[in-house]
C-alpha cells in the first residue's frame, strides 16, 4: 500500500510541475478598456521557475510584469508607462487564459483573453 501511495504522490507532484510548466510561450491577446473600447495584440510568458514567471503584452502599448500561477488562478503586476496594474486570469482547460484587469488611477476593470500561439 505505501509503495502505492508514494508512486501516487510522485505522479500528483510530476503533474503539477508539468501544469505550472505549460504555461510559457506565446499568446493573442483580445481585451476590452474601462471605457468598453477593444484592443488586441500578442504576449509572451516566460518561465522563471515552475510557478513564476514574467509576462510582456504588446497590445500596441507595451507591458511588462511578473507572473504567478497556482492552480487554475494565474496572476501578473505589471507597468505601463507611469502607472501599474494588476490582472487575474483563469486558466481554462484549452490553455487559454481569461482575465479581468485594473490599473491604477482608474476606477472599473478591463478584460482579457490569452489565447496561446500553437
Amino acid at each position: 500500500m505505501k509503495s502505492y501511495l508514494g508512486a501516487g504522490l510522485a505522479v500528483l507532484a510530476m503533474a503539477g510541475i508539468a501544469n505550472a510548466q505549460d504555461i510559457g510561450g506565446s499568446y493573442t491577446v483580445e481585451g476590452t478598456n474601462h471605457d468598453g473600447s477593444s484592443y488586441s495584440g500578442t504576449a509572451q510568458i516566460t518561465l522563471t521557475s515552475d510557478t513564476t514567471c514574467v509576462i510582456e503584452w504588446k497590445t500596441p502599448n507595451v507591458s511588462d510584469g511578473i507572473c504567478s500561477r497556482n492552480g487554475d488562478s494565474f496572476a501578473a503586476a505589471y507597468v505601463m508607462e507611469d502607472v501599474f496594474g494588476l490582472v487575474i486570469y483563469k486558466v481554462l482547460p484549452d490553455g487559454s487564459l481569461n482575465g479581468l484587469w485594473t490599473i491604477s488611477g482608474e476606477g472599473g476593470t478591463g478584460t482579457e483573453i490569452l489565447t496561446p500561439v500553437h
